[in-house]
């Protein structure tokens, strides 16, 4: 103040100063607190050596001059107070946040203060004086402190890798008030970096999703990151690390930046960043804010990670073990069930919610005493993987039998359960198969044995010197009658075997109903009338035809009437009706004779089935004729069952054929006594399965089309070529390349293209019907064929065909 040129201040020389105001200005340059006067008109500033560091670069040109150019950056904020001290009133400000500028960027500070009126000689006021401490230290502090706290709440809850990022970014672009948040990522092998994340307030550049060269900014600032250095630019121009990339700089909006790196084992692996579009001076606060914000991001980066990694590992094996075919379930040492799959709970027939977090004994009482519950308490004992097997009651009481394996985990064990019941089954039918099958043997070499005693009796006989005409005659009778009994025996052995491996191909035609009755009753009517029994036969429409191999369906009928006549005792009662049953022609054959248990009558059809003998086996045969026949029916679509009262009640079977209409046959047909009716149509019939592809094309041919039938998509497509039909009926599931390919293949080839596609499938849900048309079906018909519909489409193309 000594060498102060006071000439240009407003105060004046200090010898021309009030008593007041030289006594003031002692106490303040005394005082080792903060301390300044504003006085005169002007307020010129007179203050100490603790408040000249307050001011910074300000001091010491601000000694003297007028208070409001000082401090002109603030003076909207102050001048109300000021103007209160010097109205008289004294004023006091704690933590008053202000922007100053004490050097070439703005800063924030807090300022705790008190503003007191200064009188001169006269007792008016002259001025006032202040008392203030900065504590923008400690507000930073605690303000870092209580961000800190608030950023480590609102990312607690957070397990996206994306939403920490977020969270994190836009906190601390609110709190520093910058324009930008950056997370980067490094790849230090190739010396690239991305932005995964960005946050920004003002409208600048996205770079997400792209790679960088790490040095595309400057080498120095990327050696410096990879030394683990912060960085600090506060003008990209001046600073002599970007000044010769500040073109880059600018072009994404950066005036200045702060980056803070993450380094592990040597290796940059990421960096926070703040970014200015214009030069900003970066506080200490700042660094601090962005060096805590990255570490507590980055922190909670890896346990969200981590986390994430075990939530997918978690999933995967949820998944894996939900989209196994065996159960699996985790119990506790304490019986409790940890955790059960999707199969577990459907084997189990329970809901999640009576499962899961309950007792095992609770919810599964009926496995006490098992050898599944002796096998668990072992492996929770032991610590020894166990299998067992069990069969347990289902919720709706049926049985279930269990294959268990179980396997100790940390406090209590894993078990993996599969249903088995098929397999228990599969297994008692086998041994059950297996008894019958010796039975059989046993039975047959019985039946072969009854006729080789008398032939081996006859042939002994007849080798015995000379015998008359008479013994020779009977003799060779004896010899033939047995060997045709043996030829009997053999056939239907023979048959049953060639109809059971799928030997058999049915020679389809349109079969009157009375035809088969009158061939099979011609058949067995020796034998009925040998034993003078009564047979009542009643059609009750001549015109019912099948679709089917006659000598096949006479076949059927005569087994099922012989066994009739060998059941019923002599003068016995024997029945047979032919009925239309809806679409069905039904053939009953009743009897009044021995009757059958019910266990019998439920696999009478079973190949070695057989009822018990008498030991004299004195109804003779084999008892493979009712196998032959469900086999010939089923080839025939039919159906056949056995009923009975129970022995001595007599029995009752039941064929059920499909019907050959008459209706649908007239539609197609056209009109009558026409050789070739102008509707007729060259049709391509595709199906895999031989006996519907030869019955539709039969069909149709009754029906005056020209039909070519194939039963594999390859053949068909070559053969269309050569025939080129007007239409195609296609089987969907046909093996090798399904009927869509196939309609693909047929509109691609130009002989074909013009052929009317039909589909003619099992596969009948609005998705089928949508995939058929996408691949070029005209019409989609679903097995069985309604013929009256196939009927009307086929008229339609006919019609359209004349019409062209």
């Amino acid at each position: 103040m000594r060498t102060y040129d006071w000439s240009a201040s407003p105060l004046g020389h200090p010898d021309t100063w009030p008593a007041p105001l030289r006594t003031a200005a002692g106490m303040v340059l005394d005082s080792a607190f903060p301390m300044f006067i504003a006085w005169g008109s002007g307020l010129g500033l007179l203050y100490n050596d603790a408040y000249a560091t307050m001011l910074g670069e300000k001091h010491p040109a601000s000694l003297g001059q007028p208070f409001h150019l000082v401090w002109s950056e603030i003076w909207p904020d102050i001048s109300p107070i000021i103007d209160r001290a010097l109205s008289g009133q004294s004023t006091y400000h704690e933590d008053l946040p202000l922007l100053v500028l004490r050097s070439q960027y703005p800063e924030q500070g807090y300022f705790t203060f008190s503003y007191s009126p200064l009188h001169g000689d006269d007792g008016s006021l002259g001025g006032m004086y202040c008392t203030v401490v900065e504590t923008t230290e400690r507000v930073r502090t605690e303000r870092r402190a209580a961000f800190e706290l608030a950023l480590s709440d609102a990312l607690q809850p957070l397990t996206q890798p994306e939403e920490l990022l977020a969270t994190a970014s836009a906190l601390l672009a609110e709190k520093l008030d910058v324009d930008r948040a950056v997370y980067t990522e490094v790849d230090h092998e190739r010396g690239t970096f991305r932005i995964p994340y960005l946050f920004s307030r003002v409208k600048l550049p996205d770079h997400g999703g792209r790679d960088f060269a790490l040095d595309l900014y400057g080498t120095a600032i990327a050696d410096a990151l990879t030394a683990g250095a912060e960085v600090l630019v506060d003008d990209v121009r001046l600073d002599p690390r970007t000044a010769h990339a500040a073109a880059a700089y600018e072009a994404d909006g950066i005036g200045a930046f702060l980056a803070v790196p993450l380094v592990r084992a040597g290796r940059l692996l990421a960096f926070f960043g703040l970014h200015q579009g214009r030069p900003h001076r970066w506080s200490e606060d700042a660094l601090l804010l962005t060096r805590s914000t990255a570490q507590r991001t980055w922190a909670a980066l890896e346990t969200a990670r981590a986390q994430s990694e075990l939530r997918i590992e978690r999933d995967r094996s949820r998944y894996i073990f939900d989209t196994i075919a065996e159960g699996f379930m985790v119990i506790a040492r304490d019986w409790t069930i940890l955790q059960m799959n999707a199969e577990g709970l459907r084997m189990t027939g329970l809901p999640i919610g009576q499962v899961v977090g309950r007792n095992y004994w609770e919810v599964y009482p009926d496995a006490a005493g098992t050898e599944g519950a002796r096998m668990y308490h072992r492996v929770m004992e032991t610590g020894t993987a166990g299998t067992a097997h069990y069969m347990h009651r289902m919720p709706n009481g049926a049985p279930a039998w269990v294959e268990l394996r179980a396997f100790p985990v940390q406090d209590g064990m894993a078990v993996f359960f599969r249903d088995i019941t098929a397999r228990k089954l599969a297994e008692d039918r086998l041994r059950d198969e297996d008894r019958r099958k010796d039975e059989f043997l046993a039975m047959l070499a019985h039946e072969l044995r009854n006729p080789l005693a008398p032939i081996s009796a006859a042939a002994e006989l007849l080798g015995r010197g000379k015998l008359d005409e008479e013994r020779v005659r009977r003799s060779s009778t004896i010899i033939g009658r047995q060997v045709r009994h043996m030829t009997s025996l053999v056939d239907d052995l023979l048959d049953v075997s060639r109809v059971t491996r799928g030997l058999v191909t049915l020679a389809r035609t349109p079969v009157m109903a009375k035809s088969i009755v009158d061939e099979a009753v011609e058949q067995v009517l020796p034998q009925i009338e040998a034993r003078c029994q009564h047979l009542a036969v009643a059609l009750q429409d001549s015109t019912l035809a099948v679709l089917g191999d006659k000598a096949r369906l006479v076949q059927v009928l005569s087994n099922v009437l012989g066994n009739a006549a060998k059941y019923t005792p002599d003068g016995g009662h024997i029945e047979l009706e032919a009925a239309r049953d809806g679409e069905q022609l039904r053939l009953t054959v009743r009897d009044d004779g021995i009757g059958m248990e019910p266990e019998l009558t439920e696999r009478v059809f079973e190949l070695f089935a057989q009822a018990e003998r008498s030991s004299d086996r004195s109804l003779g045969g084999l008892g493979l004729g009712l196998a032959l026949v469900r086999n010939l029916v089923e080839l025939h679509g039919g159906t056949v069952a056995c009923f009975s009262g129970g022995l001595g009640k007599g029995s009752r079977f039941d064929i059920a054929l499909p019907l050959l209409e008459a209706s649908p046959l007239s539609a197609l047909a056209g009109p009558p006594g026409a050789a070739r009716a102008p509707g007729t149509l060259r049709l391509l019939v595709v199906d895999d399965n031989t006996d519907a592809a030869m019955t539709l094309g039969m069909l149709l041919e009754a029906c005056g089309h020209e039909v070519v039938v194939e039963n594999d998509s390859k053949t068909a497509l070559a053969r269309a070529r050569i025939v080129q039909p007007d239409a195609c009926l296609l089987d969907i599931g046909l093996p090798e390349m399904d009927g869509n390919e196939l309609a693909r293949r047929l509109n691609a080839q130009a002989e074909t293209a013009d052929a009317v596609l039909i589909a003619v499938t099992g596969y009948g849900q609005e998705q089928d019907r949508q995939r058929a048309f996408d691949a070029g079906f005209s019409y989609h018909l679903v097995k069985p064929v309604d013929m009256e519909k196939l009927g009307e489409v086929l008229a339609e193309i006919a019609g359209d065909r004349e019409e062209a």
